[in-house]
Protein backbone atom coordinates (compact mmCIF):
# COMPACT_ATOMS: atom_id res chain seq x y z
CA UNK A 1 0.00 0.00 0.00
CA UNK A 2 1.41 3.18 -0.96
CA UNK A 3 0.99 5.92 1.16
CA UNK A 4 2.26 9.61 1.33
CA UNK A 5 2.27 12.06 4.03
CA UNK A 6 1.64 15.51 3.53
CA UNK A 7 2.07 18.12 6.15
CA UNK A 8 -0.06 21.14 5.55
CA UNK A 9 1.80 24.85 7.25
CA UNK A 10 0.23 27.63 6.46
CA UNK A 11 2.51 31.07 7.97
CA UNK A 12 -0.50 33.21 8.91
CA UNK A 13 -2.56 31.85 12.45
CA UNK A 14 -4.84 33.73 14.88
CA UNK A 15 -3.57 32.84 17.72
CA UNK A 16 0.42 32.12 17.09
CA UNK A 17 1.34 33.45 13.54
CA UNK A 18 4.40 31.52 11.83
CA UNK A 19 3.91 28.95 14.44
CA UNK A 20 5.35 26.50 12.31
CA UNK A 21 8.96 28.23 12.59
CA UNK A 22 8.65 28.84 16.50
CA UNK A 23 12.08 26.30 18.04
CA UNK A 24 11.61 23.66 20.55
CA UNK A 25 14.60 22.06 21.71
CA UNK A 26 16.60 24.61 19.35
CA UNK A 27 14.87 23.41 16.30
CA UNK A 28 11.41 25.05 14.27
CA UNK A 29 8.75 23.07 14.82
CA UNK A 30 7.95 22.14 10.89
CA UNK A 31 11.01 20.39 11.06
CA UNK A 32 10.49 18.03 14.66
CA UNK A 33 7.07 16.79 12.67
CA UNK A 34 8.74 16.40 9.22
CA UNK A 35 11.42 14.54 10.84
CA UNK A 36 9.28 12.62 13.05
CA UNK A 37 6.59 11.39 10.46
CA UNK A 38 9.68 10.47 8.32
CA UNK A 39 11.60 8.23 11.34
CA UNK A 40 8.90 6.27 10.92
CA UNK A 41 9.64 4.83 7.52
CA UNK A 42 6.35 3.53 6.40
CA UNK A 43 5.56 6.37 3.13
CA UNK A 44 6.82 6.46 0.48
CA UNK A 45 7.19 10.42 0.83
CA UNK A 46 6.50 13.10 3.06
CA UNK A 47 5.87 16.44 1.77
CA UNK A 48 5.34 20.25 3.49
CA UNK A 49 2.49 21.96 1.83
CA UNK A 50 3.13 25.40 2.61
CA UNK A 51 1.79 29.12 1.78
CA UNK A 52 4.89 30.66 2.70
CA UNK A 53 8.15 31.09 0.64
CA UNK A 54 10.11 31.22 4.85
CA UNK A 55 8.72 27.42 5.37
CA UNK A 56 9.56 26.49 1.60
CA UNK A 57 13.11 27.53 2.52
CA UNK A 58 13.40 26.58 6.01
CA UNK A 59 12.11 22.80 4.88
CA UNK A 60 14.57 22.76 2.03
CA UNK A 61 17.37 23.94 4.24
CA UNK A 62 17.31 20.79 6.25
CA UNK A 63 17.22 18.37 3.00
CA UNK A 64 13.05 18.63 3.46
CA UNK A 65 10.40 18.14 0.64
CA UNK A 66 7.84 21.01 0.52
CA UNK A 67 5.58 22.61 -1.99
CA UNK A 68 3.98 26.27 -2.66
CA UNK A 69 0.10 25.74 -2.69
CA UNK A 70 -2.52 28.78 -2.62
CA UNK A 71 -2.36 31.03 0.10
CA UNK A 72 -6.15 31.15 -0.26
CA UNK A 73 -7.39 27.60 1.55
CA UNK A 74 -9.94 27.96 4.00
CA UNK A 75 -8.39 24.78 5.64
CA UNK A 76 -5.63 22.18 5.85
CA UNK A 77 -7.37 19.66 4.01
CA UNK A 78 -8.02 22.04 0.97
CA UNK A 79 -4.12 22.31 1.11
CA UNK A 80 -3.47 18.59 1.38
CA UNK A 81 -5.76 18.20 -1.95
CA UNK A 82 -4.16 20.63 -4.13
CA UNK A 83 -0.59 19.14 -2.94
CA UNK A 84 -2.50 15.52 -3.52
CA UNK A 85 -3.23 15.82 -6.85
CA UNK A 86 -0.78 14.97 -8.82
CA UNK A 87 0.90 12.48 -6.51
CA UNK A 88 0.59 8.80 -7.13
CA UNK A 89 -1.02 6.66 -3.87
CA UNK A 90 -3.04 4.78 -2.58
CA UNK A 91 -3.22 6.75 1.08
CA UNK A 92 -3.08 10.28 1.79
CA UNK A 93 -2.54 10.92 5.01
CA UNK A 94 -2.83 14.57 6.60
CA UNK A 95 -0.50 14.96 9.53
CA UNK A 96 -1.05 18.77 11.07
CA UNK A 97 2.31 20.92 11.35
CA UNK A 98 1.86 21.29 15.09
CA UNK A 99 2.45 17.50 16.06
CA UNK A 100 6.43 17.17 16.43
CA UNK A 101 5.56 13.54 18.51
CA UNK A 102 3.59 12.13 16.09
CA UNK A 103 4.77 8.53 16.31
CA UNK A 104 5.25 5.13 14.31
CA UNK A 105 2.94 3.30 16.26
CA UNK A 106 -0.43 5.68 15.86
CA UNK A 107 0.68 6.04 11.87
CA UNK A 108 0.75 2.52 11.69
CA UNK A 109 -2.47 1.51 13.34
CA UNK A 110 -4.31 4.73 11.21
CA UNK A 111 -2.68 3.03 7.78
CA UNK A 112 -3.74 -0.34 8.73
CA UNK A 113 -7.49 0.21 8.89
CA UNK A 114 -7.62 0.32 4.72
CA UNK A 115 -6.86 -3.31 4.89
CA UNK A 116 -11.14 -2.83 5.28
CA UNK A 117 -11.41 -2.01 1.66
CA UNK A 118 -14.70 -0.20 2.80
CA UNK A 119 -13.01 2.37 4.37
CA UNK A 120 -12.70 5.73 3.05
CA UNK A 121 -11.60 8.02 5.43
CA UNK A 122 -9.62 7.31 8.69
CA UNK A 123 -8.65 9.47 12.19
CA UNK A 124 -7.16 8.84 15.67
CA UNK A 125 -9.01 9.10 19.12
CA UNK A 126 -7.18 8.49 22.02
CA UNK A 127 -9.14 8.01 25.79
CA UNK A 128 -9.80 11.18 27.79
CA UNK A 129 -8.18 10.61 31.62
CA UNK A 130 -8.24 14.09 32.69
CA UNK A 131 -11.73 15.11 33.31
CA UNK A 132 -10.77 19.02 32.78
CA UNK A 133 -11.36 17.73 28.98
CA UNK A 134 -14.59 17.05 28.78
CA UNK A 135 -15.77 20.61 29.72
CA UNK A 136 -12.83 22.28 27.29
CA UNK A 137 -14.49 22.90 23.90
CA UNK A 138 -11.00 22.91 22.83
CA UNK A 139 -11.22 19.44 23.44
CA UNK A 140 -12.91 17.98 20.40
CA UNK A 141 -14.56 14.65 21.71
CA UNK A 142 -15.98 11.70 19.47
CA UNK A 143 -18.53 9.06 19.73
CA UNK A 144 -18.46 5.83 17.25
CA UNK A 145 -20.65 3.16 16.36
CA UNK A 146 -20.20 -0.84 16.92
CA UNK A 147 -18.20 -1.15 13.38
CA UNK A 148 -15.39 1.98 14.92
CA UNK A 149 -16.94 4.66 12.53
CA UNK A 150 -17.51 8.03 14.21
CA UNK A 151 -21.25 9.12 15.00
CA UNK A 152 -20.76 12.28 15.74
CA UNK A 153 -18.05 15.11 16.83
CA UNK A 154 -18.58 17.61 19.32
CA UNK A 155 -16.74 20.21 21.39
CA UNK A 156 -19.19 19.43 24.15
CA UNK A 157 -19.06 16.38 25.97
CA UNK A 158 -20.43 13.48 24.53
CA UNK A 159 -22.50 11.17 25.06
CA UNK A 160 -24.14 13.08 28.15
CA UNK A 161 -23.80 10.74 31.08
CA UNK A 162 -27.33 11.16 32.58
CA UNK A 163 -27.68 9.00 35.03
CA UNK A 164 -24.26 9.48 36.23
CA UNK A 165 -22.50 6.18 35.38
CA UNK A 166 -19.01 5.22 37.48
CA UNK A 167 -17.88 3.69 33.94
CA UNK A 168 -17.72 5.34 30.63
CA UNK A 169 -15.28 6.30 27.92
CA UNK A 170 -14.62 9.33 26.78
CA UNK A 171 -12.56 9.68 23.65
CA UNK A 172 -10.80 12.61 22.30
CA UNK A 173 -10.19 13.46 18.70
CA UNK A 174 -6.75 13.72 17.48
CA UNK A 175 -6.92 15.78 13.79
CA UNK A 176 -4.83 13.24 12.25
CA UNK A 177 -6.45 12.11 8.86
CA UNK A 178 -5.86 9.04 6.39
CA UNK A 179 -7.81 9.55 2.93
CA UNK A 180 -8.43 7.68 0.09
CA UNK A 181 -7.59 10.13 -3.18
CA UNK A 182 -11.02 9.51 -3.69
CA UNK A 183 -12.35 10.51 -0.69
CA UNK A 184 -10.55 13.21 -0.10
CA UNK A 185 -10.78 15.27 -3.67
CA UNK A 186 -14.87 14.32 -2.88
CA UNK A 187 -14.67 15.95 0.64
CA UNK A 188 -13.20 19.15 -0.24
CA UNK A 189 -15.62 19.65 -3.47
CA UNK A 190 -18.38 19.28 -1.24
CA UNK A 191 -20.00 22.91 0.19
CA UNK A 192 -19.79 23.72 4.26
CA UNK A 193 -22.31 21.99 6.31
CA UNK A 194 -24.77 23.33 8.87
CA UNK A 195 -23.19 21.35 11.81
CA UNK A 196 -19.62 22.20 10.43
CA UNK A 197 -20.32 25.88 10.64
CA UNK A 198 -22.23 25.47 14.03
CA UNK A 199 -19.53 23.58 16.12
CA UNK A 200 -16.47 25.03 13.47
CA UNK A 201 -15.16 21.40 13.09
CA UNK A 202 -14.74 20.33 9.06
CA UNK A 203 -14.78 17.21 9.78
CA UNK A 204 -18.23 17.26 10.56
CA UNK A 205 -19.22 17.56 6.52
CA UNK A 206 -18.09 14.24 6.02
CA UNK A 207 -20.97 13.03 8.37
CA UNK A 208 -23.51 15.21 7.42
CA UNK A 209 -22.12 13.93 3.22
CA UNK A 210 -22.49 10.38 4.47
CA UNK A 211 -18.85 9.46 4.16
CA UNK A 212 -17.97 7.44 7.02
CA UNK A 213 -14.93 8.17 9.22
CA UNK A 214 -13.11 4.90 10.90
CA UNK A 215 -12.12 5.96 14.34
CA UNK A 216 -8.67 4.39 15.54
CA UNK A 217 -8.05 4.31 19.13
CA UNK A 218 -4.78 5.30 20.05
CA UNK A 219 -2.40 5.93 23.21
CA UNK A 220 -0.31 8.58 21.57
CA UNK A 221 -1.86 11.92 23.36
CA UNK A 222 -0.54 14.51 21.21
CA UNK A 223 0.77 17.81 22.17
CA UNK A 224 -0.78 20.00 19.67
CA UNK A 225 0.53 23.39 20.09
CA UNK A 226 -2.13 26.50 19.28
CA UNK A 227 -0.36 29.33 21.56
CA UNK A 228 3.25 30.74 22.42
CA UNK A 229 2.16 29.11 25.65
CA UNK A 230 2.19 25.76 24.46
CA UNK A 231 5.40 26.01 23.60
CA UNK A 232 6.68 25.48 27.51
CA UNK A 233 5.06 22.37 27.83
CA UNK A 234 6.64 20.83 24.16
CA UNK A 235 10.28 21.95 25.26
CA UNK A 236 9.51 20.21 28.87
CA UNK A 237 8.06 16.76 26.70
CA UNK A 238 11.41 16.77 24.58
CA UNK A 239 13.66 17.30 27.24
CA UNK A 240 12.05 14.45 28.91
CA UNK A 241 11.98 12.25 25.86
CA UNK A 242 15.60 13.11 24.89
CA UNK A 243 16.81 12.00 28.55
CA UNK A 244 15.09 8.52 28.11
CA UNK A 245 17.07 7.87 24.75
Amino acid sequence: MKAIAIIPARYASTRFPAKALALIGGKPMIRLVYEAVLSCEIFSEVIVATDSTEILNCVKSFGGKALMTSEHHLSGSDRIAETAKDLDAEIIVNVQGDEPFIDRDCLSSLLNVFKDESVRIASLMTRITDQSQLMDPNCVKVVTDISGNAIYFSRSPIPFNRDKADVIGYFRHIGVYAYRPEALFLFVSLPLGKLEQIEKLEQLRALENGIPIRMVETAYQGVGIDTPEDLVSAEQLLISQRAKS
